[in-house]
């Protein structure tokens, strides 16, 4: 890291509200700020477009099939959230292809924002030809047409957003999804709390709340120059911790990584032994829910204990008190605004994706 980069990130005032919003010239930060809106939408619209049939199931397991930021996020959270709950086996399928298991005795969510992710298309057709019951979120794209033309069950959501920033669009119909197939309780009430918590944590995370008494602002000064590895806990916050990774790749753009406890316990850690050179340019930030085990807090006590003499940063986050879907989701709320600050540090605007950008071009071309 040069001195210059290191002025340059210290010199960027937080606090200045109107150069961080030149910054954001796309408006990440303002996007992040209205998820309260954004779940409440995505509640109205399940509840409007999504009506089974009386012999819909049973269902032996649901398959998510969603490549992209927000589908994919959606799936690992919500694998985390239902992971006492749900009785049926839950996989996030992220290729072209489906597991042999997916038959008709499958629920396949089919979850592309854009309509047009190749990969989900792709085993969104092996699915039905499985036999599948699939059930469509999408909002336009190729999915959508050959949704309409089949009157296959879907809900259809609002366009024109980053999917890494409409989870309130994918995550809330799905809960509406599996109540109304019969495979979890109604979850009005958990997500009537979360968006009252929303509400409140906008004004504590949001461009006016000052540094001082803004921890998603303080977390980013801390990372700043640093890479960041954050570790969650089975079996809820590693998700959260996935969720942070994909967030500060695309977001921050910087390389990021994360690990659950206790399973880095057993492989991971001893890398922490290696030279302070490789060990000193990582941040390292713990995910905490007030509820975890005994034995998870005690895990992380130490490895916090230990990685301090070894890490750049030792940083700790802890969900706000609740319900569990509040918890995770003030975990993700923290994490989202966290990977907008830290780019505005260098100057840099979270919203664009050139090497993504990129990479579709390149592969479009033919072969």
């Amino acid at each position: 890291m040069t001195a210059d980069f290191d002025d340059q990130m210290n010199a960027f005032d937080l606090d200045d509200v109107e150069a961080v919003r030149r910054v954001d010239g796309s408006g990440m930060l303002e996007l992040t700020g209205g998820y309260a809106r954004q779940w409440r939408e995505g509640l109205k619209l399940a509840e409007e477009q999504f009506h089974p049939g009386a012999d819909e199931g049973p269902f032996e397991r649901v398959a998510l099939l969603g490549t992209g930021g927000g589908s994919a996020a959606s799936g690992q959270l919500l694998r985390s959230y239902l992971f006492r709950e749900l009785p049926v086996p839950f996989i996030v399928n992220q290729g072209y292809n489906v597991p042999g298991f997916v038959d008709e005795r499958t629920l396949a969510l089919v979850v592309t924002h854009s309509g047009n992710t190749e990969e989900t298309l792709q085993a969104f057709e092996k699915a039905r030809r499985a036999g599948a019951y699939v059930v469509a979120i999408t909002a336009g794209g190729r999915l959508w047409e050959m949704v309409r033309a089949d009157g296959l069950p879907h809900v259809r959501v609002p366009g024109g957003l980053m999917p890494r920033a409409a989870l309130g669009y994918i995550y809330v119909p799905i809960l509406v999804i599996l109540h109304r197939l019969g495979l979890i309780e109604d979850p009005r009430p958990a997500i009537e709390e979360t968006v009252q918590l929303f509400e409140r944590l906008a004004e504590r995370y949001g461009p006016q709340a000052p540094l001082a008494e803004n921890r998603a602002k303080q977390i980013a000064r801390e990372l700043a120059g640093k890479i960041p590895i954050v570790y969650g806990a089975l079996e809820t916050t590693d998700a959260v911790a996935w969720r942070w990774k994909n967030q500060l790749g695309e977001n921050s753009k910087v390389m990021a990584f994360w690990n659950a406890v206790p399973a880095l316990h057993h492989d991971e850690i001893v890398g922490w032994d290696g030279p302070p050179e490789l060990t000193r340019p990582f941040g390292v930030v713990f995910l905490r829910d007030p509820e975890d085990p005994p034995k998870i807090s005690k895990r992380i006590d130490i490895t916090a204990q230990i990685l301090r003499e070894r890490a750049g940063a030792v940083i700790e986050a802890e969900a706000e008190p609740g319900g569990l879907l509040a918890r995770l989701f003030s975990l993700v709320h923290l994490g989202d605004y966290v990977s907008c600050y830290l780019p505005i540090l260098r100057g840099v605007d979270p919203t664009p994706v050139a090497v993504i950008d990129l990479f579709k071009r390149k592969m479009a071309e033919p072969s």
